[in-house]
C-alpha cells in the first residue's frame, strides 16, 4: 500500500514557508501545515497537470518551465504566471552567466597550463597563445574556436628534486 504522505509536498519545507511570513513569535499547529501541505501539493499538482496536458497535445514528452507559466496563465493565475516569468528569466540569465564563468575559467586554466608545461619554446610564443587564450575566454568563446595550439614540448623533470635532468640524462 502507498503511503499517503508519498505525493504530498515535504511538511518541514511547508513549515519553513509559512513561517516566513507569519510574525516571528506565531505558532503554527501541526493540522495547518498538513493542511497547507495538502493544498500546496494540489496547487501544484493541478497546474502541473494542465502543462502536461499541453506537452501531450504538442507531442513533447518534457514539461519544461515555460509550459508551467503557460499553465498558470491558463488556469487563471495571471498574476502569479508574470512572476514566474520572470523568475524564470533571472533563473536561465544566472545560469547562462555561470555557464560563462565555467568556460572563462577552464580558458584561464589552459592558458596557465600551456605556461606552464611548455619549455623549448620561445617564452614570446607562449605569452602570445595564453594572450589569445584569455581574450577568447574575455569574449565567450571556447579555446579552439579561432585560436590555434602551438606544437608543445614536454620534457621529464628529474625524479624527487623537481630539478631538470643534466643533459646527460636528457639523452638516456
Amino acid at each position: 500500500m502507498v503511503d499517503e504522505q508519498d505525493g504530498l509536498l515535504p511538511i518541514a519545507n511547508v513549515g519553513r514557508i509559512m513561517k516566513q511570513i507569519l510574525p516571528q513569535r506565531a505558532k503554527i499547529s501541526k493540522e495547518a501545515k498538513q493542511r497547507m501541505q495538502e493544498c500546496a501539493t494540489e496547487f501544484l499538482s493541478f497546474v502541473t497537470a494542465e502543462a502536461s496536458d499541453k506537452c501531450h497535445k504538442e507531442n513533447r514528452k518534457t514539461v519544461n518551465g515555460d509550459d508551467i507559466c503557460w499553465a498558470l496563465s491558463a488556469l487563471g493565475f495571471d498574476n502569479y504566471a508574470q512572476a514566474t516569468i520572470r523568475y524564470l528569466h533571472k533563473y536561465r540569465e544566472a545560469e547562462r552567466d555561470k555557464a560563462a564563468a565555467n568556460a572563462n575559467n577552464n580558458n584561464q586554466n589552459k592558458a596557465a597550463d600551456i605556461i606552464l608545461m611548455s619549455s623549448g619554446q620561445d617564452m614570446n610564443d607562449i605569452g602570445d597563445r595564453a594572450a589569445s587564450i584569455y581574450m577568447a575566454s574575455q569574449q565567450g568563446l571556447q579555446v579552439g574556436e579561432q585560436t590555434q595550439t602551438p606544437d608543445l614540448e614536454f620534457r621529464l623533470l628529474g625524479k624527487g628534486d623537481g630539478t631538470k635532468p643534466s643533459v646527460d640524462q636528457e639523452h638516456n
